[in-house]
């Protein structure tokens, strides 16, 4: 039988085999070097499936069983790291997150949810950080990208597959990174800001 792997928006075929279950047909994907971004996955038995290499980044795999986390999601390094560890939370002008908001980030100040969301959930309840290329990747003008500190006791979730961002309980706002410097704002966007 002829099965599809299709993206989870646009319903475009990421990649499709003549096999006889979802698990072949991934793995086929995965040597093939296809771009599983975004990929519908959702209930998906994946037990024992070679994911190395494999980019998964966006994937809906809610539901997915049996993933070997260590195997699709490089940001599982976090949870080794001794000490404090730091990452990035993009942020509106004002201090909020873009999306859900509700909290105002200011530097220097510490930030707690007690109730965050320690599911695979891609996006949930919590301090939600990122890679700095993530923040970039969605950062529009007028946004900001602050310096968060945290150790990894304070992880609620690293999703499987992450893009980028996972969550924490607790962290601590300790800087801004200049957009000029990163490459984000031109010279003269940074003397008007």
């Amino acid at each position: 039988m002829k099965i599809e792997i299709k993206h989870r928006i646009t319903g475009r075929v990421l990649f499709s085999l003549e096999t006889e279950s979802l698990k072949l047909c991934v793995e086929a994907a995965v040597r093939s070097i296809a771009d599983l971004g975004g990929a519908y996955l959702r209930d998906a038995d994946l037990r024992d499936a070679d994911l190395r290499d494999a980019y998964l980044g966006g994937a809906y795999l809610r539901g997915a069983k049996n993933i070997n986390k260590l195997r699709c999601t490089p940001l599982m390094i976090l949870l080794d790291q001794p000490g404090k560890i730091r990452a990035y939370k993009l942020v509106k002008g004002n201090g909020e997150g873009p999306y859900n908001g509700g909290i105002i980030y200011e530097i220097g100040k510490s930030y707690s949810v007690e109730d965050a969301d320690c599911t695979d959930e891609q996006c949930a309840a919590g301090i939600n950080l990122a890679t700095l290329d993530w923040c970039m990747r969605y950062w529009q003008s007028g946004y900001r990208i602050l310096v968060a500190e945290f150790t990894a006791k304070d992880i609620a979730s690293i999703p499987v597959s992450t893009d980028g961002k996972f969550r924490c309980h607790r962290c601590k706002i300790v800087a801004e990174k200049d957009l000029k410097e990163i490459g984000l704002i031109e010279e003269k966007e940074a003397r008007d800001a």
